[in-house]
């Protein structure tokens, strides 16, 4: 049975490498998409780009079984309220949320549609969070600090990376004492306290996405790395889970680990 898709944000990047996997796909169809650029232009045969403000409508006539969306935090929020009134399940990678923005997504997903929420997509990336926690786990006794390093594009809005962000989440658990974030440094900072990590973003030409983690003790260091090649990474793992969510049935927010785990263990 053909999954019928929906994406937000087309002439996106990442939504536009989306809709290229979900046409280049056996088992989906591409059946609406939104965005504020482009109205009318056709992305697919018979399918044409429609404004977002036209969002309900559209999916009451298309009837995706998924709706996609790496948008903006504030587009999203929307979007996602539409959808999950349609009972479109969802695939969700923007980032940037605030906590009252997230608290409104929780309340239009739970008790209404499955949606699985990640701020990175990509099954490389969701090994490297599993393989950042481990390092930690056994250095932590050490006392060896970790700074976090990422670099994407010139045209990426948002710093640090949402995939930074989650590192930095991670990481927090294996701190002594009470985490200190510090994005960057600059001036006479003083001397790097134990409870600090380090938050670093590079914005420059066509990076798609690295992210670095550095544990440094005295006389040596360990750095764990993650390199996007292409965004084709990002959108292949977003086609699986439209695969894993739409066989979902139980509304509320799931995650690519618990997407991998269930897939892992057959």
């Amino acid at each position: 049975m053909r999954i019928n898709v929906a994406v937000a944000g087309v002439k996106g990047r990442m939504s536009g490498q989306i809709v290229s996997s979900i046409l280049e796909s056996e088992n989906m169809e591409l059946v609406a998409g939104f965005d504020i650029h482009g109205v009318g232009e056709e992305i697919a045969p018979g399918i044409e780009i429609s404004s977002p403000d036209l969002m309900d409508t559209v999916l009451k006539a298309a009837k995706p079984n998924v709706f996609v969306d790496f948008t903006n935090a504030a587009a999203a929020v929307e979007n996602v309220k539409v959808a999950a009134r349609n009972n479109v399940k969802l695939v969700l990678g923007t980032t940037g949320f605030s906590d009252e923005e997230f608290k409104e997504l929780e309340s239009a997903i739970n008790g209404n549609v499955p949606a699985i929420i990640s701020p990175n997509f990509s099954i490389g990336v969701n090994v490297f969070w599993n393989v950042i926690a481990a390092a930690a786990r056994h250095l932590q006794a050490y006392q060896y600090h970790m700074e976090i390093i990422e670099m994407h594009h010139s045209h990426k809005k948002d710093a640090p990376s949402g995939t930074a962000v989650k590192a930095a989440e991670i990481l927090a658990d294996y701190v002594k004492g009470k985490t200190t974030f510090v994005y960057g440094r600059q001036g006479i900072t003083g001397e790097r306290t134990d409870n600090e990590l380090g938050i670093h973003a590079v914005r420059a030409g066509d990076i798609v996405g690295e992210h670095t983690v550095l544990y440094a003790g005295k006389g040596e260091r360990l750095e764990i790395t993650h390199r996007a090649h292409s965004r084709e990474a990002f959108a292949q793992g977003a086609i699986k889970a439209i695969e894993w969510i739409n066989a979902k049935e139980r509304s509320g927010i799931y995650s690519m680990a618990d997407m991998m785990r269930e897939l892992e263990q057959g």
